[in-house]
């Protein structure tokens, strides 16, 4: 049973403690060394300001461009509260729920730190608002990915000062109204924390860390799926015998290579003796392409891990060494970059999957053509390979790189942006397009094998295959096959590999 308390503290914050907060009902806990953090910068700050007369950005002065422009001590509350309002200016699509909660949880964990000056009740009623599900309502839309995710961020904050919108499980409420129920306590917002609120890569952070979630959950189906199609195709070995990728020893090819064998373990279609000489790359270079994309993933993985333990506001503190300093760990280049990546690399899952998905509706090796027993009457299989070969080309689109692009913005000053942000959205909806392309291979795939019978595929393989049958049976006829789609859908989203 998996812990139903995530404690912030020092450590770095794993792979395996991220997927079990996206999956379960996991509490936030802040643990002392943090709280003596967040508390001693705090303080440090506090006196600096006092005692210091000099400029400090975004503390006492204006943002971006109106960086030179200083703030009197007296209206420094009032500095961080225009902040936050004037910076909610998301549009699009509301961030879905998991993301959010991911986005409360990785702001504070970047703040307890003890590099960003807040104070410890702000933390605490950004852990109270994830504790007690109440998620901020944000937008898709609004962040350049460089100085922060600033409007996102806004969004997220809102209701700290109960402005905004909230949902409370699940019930879309204005923020104000909770306030008034006495369910959300408000925070008088002190120098710097508006600021250290908004900047920040956690947006962009929350979307990659849910879209690797996911990618690695595709990737084990991508190839189970892959060794299902591979005995409906009726496909040889060869291209799976370790000798083959023992010379060309890339870590992800080995590890698909030999997952593939274990999954044809047994199968007694896989040890029939085979008439071609070779089979499409589609099936031969299966290694080669979901290894490949593994590969990245490992890449993209540690790019993310390192930056969800990181401190990415803006300024920095320093209390031990009296320092306070400006500075662009907001920038979400290295994400940006690897969020094109990893789209592109999972993009080729669903492009390959596509493929075998034509060639087994094709009517080679065997089986009939559309895979359907009165092919003319019967269309079978033929349109879900066209809505595949859609989805694929629309993954095509979405992966021109965002990290590519820029803009100048806040009049010249921001001028160099990731576009981080754009890049993590489009990545989402790439991922879940390759989950739709799998689901229809395992249907294609699926409905061939069964043309293969008295044979068998191998007993682990043919388990799925049963209970894949318990939802969607046999097409012997034409039928409305986008429900069947849709049900192979959630079947792979339930299908638990190890």
């Amino acid at each position: 049973m998996q812990n139903n308390t995530l404690q912030i503290h020092h450590d770095l914050l794993s792979f395996e403690e991220v997927k079990n907060f996206i999956n379960n009902p996991v509490t936030i806990a802040i643990a002392e060394d943090a709280e003596q953090r967040i508390v001693k910068c705090r303080n440090f700050l506090d006196k600096k300001i006092i005692e210091d007369d000099s400029l400090f950005y975004g503390i006492n002065t204006g943002f971006g461009f109106l960086q030179n422009v200083q703030i009197d001590k007296s209206q420094i509350e009032q500095l961080q509260y225009n902040l936050l309002m004037s910076h909610a200016c998301g549009l699009g699509e509301e961030v879905p729920a998991v993301i959010v909660r991911l986005m409360l949880m990785l702001k504070i964990k970047s703040l307890s730190y003890g590099h960003s000056g807040v104070q410890l009740a702000t933390v605490h009623a950004l852990k109270n608002l994830c504790n007690q599900n109440v998620l901020p309502v944000v937008y898709t839309q609004g962040s350049l990915g460089a100085s922060g995710d600033l409007s996102p961020l806004s969004h997220l904050c809102l209701p700290l000062i109960g402005l905004g919108e909230v949902y409370e499980n699940g019930i879309k409420i204005e923020a104000k109204q909770l306030v008034q129920q006495g369910k959300i306590n408000t925070i008088a917002l002190q120098s710097k924390e508006g600021l250290a609120l908004i900047n920040g890569t956690q947006f962009m952070t929350s979307y990659g860390m849910y879209c690797l979630h996911k990618s690695e959950q595709l990737l084990k189906l991508a190839d189970a799926i892959a060794a299902i199609s591979f005995d409906a195709f009726d496909c040889g070995s060869q291209p799976l015998h370790e000798a083959i990728h023992r010379v060309r020893p890339h870590k992800g090819q080995i590890a698909t290579a030999a997952t593939i064998r274990s999954y044809l373990a047994q199968s007694t279609i896989a040890a029939n003796k085979k008439q071609q000489i070779q089979d499409p790359y589609s099936f031969r270079c299966v290694p080669q392409v979901h290894g490949a994309t593994k590969d990245v993933f490992e890449n993209v993985l540690q790019v993310f891990l390192t930056e969800i333990n990181a401190v990415t506001d803006n300024p920095n503190i320093f209390p031990d060494e009296d320092l306070i300093i400006s500075g662009g760990n907001f920038h979400g280049q290295p994400l940006a970059l690897h969020l094109d990546f990893l789209s592109i690399a999972m993009s080729e899952i669903a492009n390959i999957s596509e493929r075998r998905t034509y060639q087994l509706i094709s009517g080679q090796r065997g089986l009939p053509l559309f895979l359907v027993s009165n092919p003319g009457l019967h269309s079978g299989f033929m349109i879900p390979q066209y809505t595949a070969a859609g989805i694929v080309s629309e993954n095509k689109q979405l992966c021109t790189p965002a990290s590519v692009d820029s803009i100048s913005s806040s009049n010249n000053q921001e001028d160099h942006v990731s576009m981080g942000a754009n890049a993590a959205t489009k990545c989402l909806r790439v991922i879940n397009n390759v989950e739709k392309v799998l689901a229809i291979e395992l249907l294609t795939a699926a409905q061939a094998l069964e043309f293969r019978r008295p044979l068998q595929t191998s007993p682990v393989l043919e388990k799925i295959i049963t209970d894949f049958r318990k939802e969607i049976s046999f097409n012997n006829a034409d039928r409305i096959l986008h429900n069947d789609m849709v049900k192979a859908i959630a079947f792979i989203q339930k299908l638990k590999l190890d």
